[in-house]
């Protein structure tokens, strides 16, 4: 579909047939229609003519320079059959290096990842993503009762009852509860294809009960597969699996899909969604709760010694474990140097510990991200705060209720190559959050909850 520009009171707007709202606005034609040509593709030549031609006023200026254009190419062509330039082999992926133009507000069609508000003040992951005919389905946080939440939000895109793939990264409650239960995702779905973890530190009523009714779905016809077997490409399963035309979606190298860890969190199944399009490749890294024993493991296989053994940089990456202090390592993080950072928690629930050092997200993981992007973005935030004590010089904090911090998250991509990002609340980075620059007093003097790192300054 094309973009054109309509005029709506004192300013223009770009927007896309049959969208329901504009994707930007502005306040001249002039940039209007800058905009709308280069959401239609056309090239930054074509339009730096067209706004030189308009400035000296005429066909005739533009002729002349179409004129001067014609003549290049036709000079690039002899030169090209002559042998003296080469064009470059269209089989070669260009790997984005860093996402030059995040558009704000703009949901693509094409590939869509939402990370979903899960009804609760509790942290928890459960993420939606469309790629073309495939609804996909990763992890159901964070409790029993977040079920009605994400089927609710699930609906409006999966129409035909199916979810094309199912992946639970591991077993802790705040990852697998919404599946269970008469009203959770596994009865309220086909579940045609289901991955998941093979070793486990689990022995809970809700991990047992998830097992349960995963292996009903596999009754009822669903394909099982562990990560462990998708990686070895054995008995079906596959360590590729092609989306659409343009999406593909890789198990990555974990090892503790083949041995037991002390720490649950580094069983979890590790995902890239990979986006090509006229050669240019955009990457989305999700990795669960993965640890640093785990992402330690994943560096140490992608090492670089090889193309296969080679992770790309990337346009997102889902924070490990919610923002806290021991996922999003230095030795992952350096290999993927990731563009836009999106964090699943109810920011500063004191859920696990009433340390503020400690609430997701932690000042440790703030200060690892800040070396790659300020563009961190998070579902929810807790919606009351009291200083309860002071402990060893700790400040202690209880929160209660929940609110949309940015909300619900999309991160898409469309056949421009252009990557949007869009929320149900606002778009507001991390780092200009009230929750962020909110001050409590200690003895007497006024402290920061967090502390803003050089980067963000």
């Amino acid at each position: 579909m094309a973009y054109r520009v309509i005029k709506s009171g004192n300013k223009y707007a770009v927007k896309k047939d049959g969208a329901q709202r504009a994707s930007k606005t502005f306040n001249s034609k002039a940039e209007a229609d800058d905009y709308c040509d280069k959401m239609n593709g056309v090239s930054k030549e074509v339009r730096v003519v067209k706004k030189i031609a308009g400035k000296k006023g005429g066909k005739a200026f533009l002729i002349v320079v179409a004129i001067l254009v014609i003549a290049a190419a036709v000079t690039l062509f002899f030169l090209y059959k002559k042998g003296v330039i080469k064009l470059p082999n269209r089989t070669t992926r260009k790997t984005t290096q860093a996402v030059t133009d995040t558009l704000e507000g703009v949901i693509y069609d094409d590939f869509q990842i939402h990370f979903m508000m899960l009804g609760n003040d509790k942290a928890g992951d459960s993420i939606y993503i469309k790629a073309g005919e495939n609804d996909i389905l990763i992890d159901a946080g964070s409790t029993k009762g977040s079920a009605s939440t994400l089927k609710e939000y699930i609906n409006k895109y999966c129409t035909d009852g199916k979810l094309e793939y199912v992946i639970a990264t591991h077993g802790d409650q705040d990852h697998i509860a919404a599946f269970t239960g008469n009203e959770g995702i596994f009865k309220s779905y086909e579940c045609k294809t289901i991955i998941d973890f093979k070793y486990t530190t689990k022995s809970t009523a809700t991990y047992n009960e998830y097992v349960s009714l995963r292996d009903a779905e596999v009754e009822g016809g669903a394909k099982h597969y562990y990560a462990s077997e998708c990686w070895n490409n054995e008995n079906g399963a596959q360590r590729e699996y092609t989306l659409s035309d343009k999406v593909t979606m890789k198990i990555i190298y974990n090892k503790y899909y083949f041995e037991l860890s002390d720490d649950e969190n580094n069983h979890s199944v590790c995902t890239l969604f990979t986006y090509t399009n006229n050669g240019e490749e955009h990457n989305f890294l999700l990795t669960g709760d993965l640890e640093k024993k785990g992402e330690e493991s994943v560096a140490a296989y992608y090492d670089k010694s090889t193309k296969e053994k080679t992770l790309p940089k990337v346009d997102l990456f889902k924070a490990g474990h919610h923002g806290s202090k021991t996922s999003s390592n230095d030795c992952l993080l350096s290999l993927i140097s990731p563009e836009i950072c999106v964090v699943s928690c109810c920011c500063g629930t004191d859920e696990y510990t009433e340390n503020i050092e400690n609430q997701f997200p932690t000042q440790a993981f703030i200060d690892r991200i800040a070396k790659y992007t300020d563009k961190v973005y998070i579902t929810s935030t807790y919606q009351t705060l009291e200083i309860d004590k002071v402990v060893d010089g700790k400040i202690q904090i209880n929160t209660s209720g929940f609110t949309a911090m940015n909300g619900n998250i999309i991160i898409s991509i469309g056949t421009d190559n252009k990557v949007g990002i869009a929320a149900s609340n606002n778009l507001i980075k991390l780092k200009d959050t009230e929750w962020f620059k909110k001050e409590i007093e200690k003895d007497g003097v006024k402290v920061r909850l967090r502390t803003t790192p050089n980067e963000w300054k």
